[in-house]
């Protein structure tokens, strides 16, 4: 049996910007697994860098309030609704605030780098 507590996973900065644990990667952990598993945090008033991936990536929202971005289209997230983001779509999320918006992360496959390109404005 593999447990992962969210308490011992260091926290970082992601490359879009949001604060990142990750939970499950097959590359860090000797499971046979195809996606990566990840908890992400955005503070009030912050915004995600746009970016897109060349995997699909669902977010589940745990707790607050998101305005999603997904190439063209624009909707409001609330915790309890899973987002799909398809390959190579262009992406960003805002927090509109008062509250702490978290979210898990999915990405299938597995997240890389080499995976990922960054719009920063």
């Amino acid at each position: 049996m593999f447990i992962k507590d969210l308490a011992e996973c260091q926290e970082f900065i992601a490359g879009d910007d949001t604060i990142l644990r990750e939970l499950l990667h097959p590359d860090k952990q000797p499971l046979d697994l195809r996606y990566s598993l990840a908890h992400a945090v955005l503070h009030p008033g912050k915004t995600s860098y746009k970016h897109r991936l060349k995997t699909s990536e669902v977010y589940y929202i745990l707790e607050g309030k998101g305005i999603m971005h997904i190439d063209k289209e624009v909707k409001e997230v609330h915790p309890g609704q899973a987002v799909y983001i398809p390959p190579m779509s262009w992406q960003f999320i805002h927090n509109p605030g008062p509250e702490i918006l978290k979210f898990i992360c999915i990405v299938d496959p597995a997240w890389r780098k080499e995976d990922e390109e960054i719009e920063k404005l």
